[in-house]
């Protein structure tokens, strides 16, 4: 019998359960429908406690609650990445011992850009790049094709993440690609399941908090845009950037959703060359097109994206609709925000829009949700439907409320002082912004708004009639 007991504990090992992400009930199997909420395809697996062999596990002692007063306040040192664009959305450089989360679609460039940033921090730190995907030879082609010195960077093929604390010893940078490729023996599942990128990604995230080591991590989307995996892969995360463009085109964005270490409405511009990627600092060409004030339905508004104030053009495009229902479409609008607008300048303004498909698109990719572009918008779709353009060097900003009244928005002497540097001759604001922006009124002409229909008679004369 003692033999036997001594054999069954030597076979013990850590077990796993399936859980329902919905309703949180638990299965010793997968289920296709979870019996207790009635959902499809929720359970994952996750790993049980080490069953009993005879030894008390050792607790670590209960935490004590302080005063916050007596807490220490620690100053977050930042390593530049050697991408001025990439430091300004992560908020001025990388804090030491975050985890860094960069979503984007295949092909768009996120091993790229990671290799660029590994390639320079290895020539003052110890670097190691974790490819789970790639070769190591295939990593190295990659180097040489973007020209870059890396020598001293580490570079690991690996896609059991449970070896990976064995050769962290002195590293202070670490790249993972991706966190849908690398598993832990602790789940039975394949990479990428559910389970597996949710024990992955915390154990990461221990050996980063443990260790002060920086992760950047690699992840996937959906079709749908959303990153592939459990939401909890970004509530542990620091910083979750996306990189975002059309994989035909050369320009990318890349956006910060989440950042502990500073303004999650940054947005970076770069540029896909044989070289490699690179900042754009010079936005003109990208959010702003060659011809505008020559055709209607665009209209310019000076947009804040975190600290920054860009210039951005909004064209629209109204047709004839062929069907009883109307169509709308709008890219990088809020669909909704898109049918608040409509509806005002219907009722307000007399801008008949029911009887026509309507389509807004901003340019170069960018998306703008602050609602300091409703009047821009309502002077494309206006412009649109009368057929007449606004001036090239006009620019237009301001809320709209469900009246017709144009509301003050916030940063407005950024916003006019952008617009004096790009030579525009024209601003139409919120008339309780104006005391604002009255120190510009020797450089460029301001017109103060308290309605949309002002706005438009202001835009359009003769022509509304």
């Amino acid at each position: 019998m003692r033999a036997r007991s001594s054999k069954v504990k030597k076979m013990a090992k850590q077990l796993t359960q399936f859980v329902c992400s919905e309703c949180g009930n638990i299965s010793p199997k997968w289920l296709g429908r979870c019996p207790a909420c009635g959902k499809f395809n929720t359970f994952s697996e996750e790993p049980t406690a080490t069953p009993d062999t005879g030894k008390t596990a050792h607790r670590p002692a209960p935490a004590k609650a302080i005063p916050l007063a007596a807490v220490t306040s620690e100053r977050y040192e930042r390593t530049g990445t050697g991408v001025s664009e990439f430091d300004n959305v992560l908020g001025g450089g990388i804090v030491a011992g975050s985890l860094i989360l960069l979503g984007g679609d295949p092909g768009i460039g996120k091993s790229t850009i990671l290799t660029q940033i590994a390639a320079h921090l290895s020539t003052a730190h110890k670097v190691l790049y974790l490819s789970a995907e790639e070769s190591c030879s295939q990593v190295k082609m990659r180097a040489e094709r973007l020209g870059l010195k890396c020598g001293n960077l580490l570079i690991l093929n690996e896609t059991c993440i449970d070896g990976l604390e064995n050769e962290l010893d002195g590293v202070e940078f670490c790249v993972i690609d991706s966190i849908q490729a690398v598993y832990t023996d602790a789940l039975s599942s394949s990479s990428g399941s559910v389970g597996q990128v949710r024990e992955c990604a915390s154990k990461l995230m221990r050996i980063a908090k443990s260790r002060n080591i920086t992760f950047f991590i690699i992840g996937h989307v959906t079709k749908e845009g959303a990153l592939a995996g459990p939401k909890v892969l970004e509530h542990i995360m620091d910083t979750v950037l996306y990189f975002e463009g059309e994989t035909q085109e050369n320009f990318r964005i890349l956006r910060a959703v989440k950042n502990r270490f500073g303004n999650v409405s940054e947005v970076g511009v770069f540029e896909m060359t044989e070289s490699g990627i690179i900042a754009v600092t010079d936005y003109t060409g990208i959010f702003l097109s060659e011809r505008r004030g020559e055709e209607a339905g665009s209209a310019v508004t000076p947009a804040l994206t975190g600290a920054r104030c860009m210039n951005v053009e909004i064209q629209t495009l109204t047709a004839k609709t062929a069907f009883g229902l109307p169509r709308r479409m709008s890219l990088g609008i809020d669909y909704n925000k898109l049918a608040l607008l409509i509806a005002v300048l219907e009722k307000r303004c007399g801008i008949a829009l029911g009887g026509f498909d309507v389509y807004v698109n901003v340019m170069g990719g960018i998306k703008l949700n602050e609602p300091a572009c409703d009047l821009a918008v309502c002077a494309a779709l206006a412009s649109s439907s009368l057929g007449v353009p606004v001036d090239k060097y006009t620019a237009v900003f301001g809320e709209v409320g469900l009246t017709g009244e144009v509301r003050a928005v916030s940063s407005c002497e950024k916003r006019v002082a952008e617009c004096v540097k790009m030579g525009f001759k024209r601003v139409l604001l919120p008339a309780k912004n104006m005391k604002s922006a009255v120190k510009y009124a020797d450089k460029i002409n301001i017109v103060p708004v308290l309605y949309v229909n002002t706005m438009i008679k202001t835009l359009f004369k003769g022509q509304t009639e």
